[in-house]
């Protein structure tokens, strides 16, 4: 797919993921004429690029990580990533889980009890 796709795909602008390539956290191929052109895998690496991204990870970190994510190797991936940034970065994800998964049941909380009583459900 051409990069307009890919962005239309992820609602990343094509400006961003040309970005991405240029700090080695995206790898396009180029297809005969030269365009750059991504696989159906570019979709889910972009979203776990932005991903990454909102919980605080810098550019730098991710290009270290992402090869590791996909297929960890200890004794290769320890060596590049710095271990202390990489633990206090879980952390900061761990944080933002709890956070949603508070908001997400105040959230079930509030509907239910709405609907029970105006007696409107959700499939209604």
């Amino acid at each position: 797919m051409k990069i307009g796709d890919l962005a239309a795909k992820t609602g990343v602008a094509p400006r961003l993921l040309r970005y991405y390539e240029e700090v080695g956290i995206l790898h396009p191929y180029r297809s005969g004429n030269g365009y750059r052109a991504y696989g159906e895998p570019a979709v889910e690496r972009v979203l776990q690029i932005r991903e990454l991204l909102e919980s605080g990870f810098t550019t730098d970190m991710i290009r270290e990580i992402l090869p590791c994510l996909d297929d960890p190797r200890p004794a290769e991936c320890v060596v590049k990533v710095d271990l202390d940034a990489l633990r206090r970065q879980l952390g900061n994800v761990e944080r933002r889980i709890d956070v949603l998964q508070r908001n997400r049941d105040a959230i079930k909380t509030y509907l239910q009890i709405w609907e029970e009583t105006s007696g409107v459900t959700s499939d209604s």
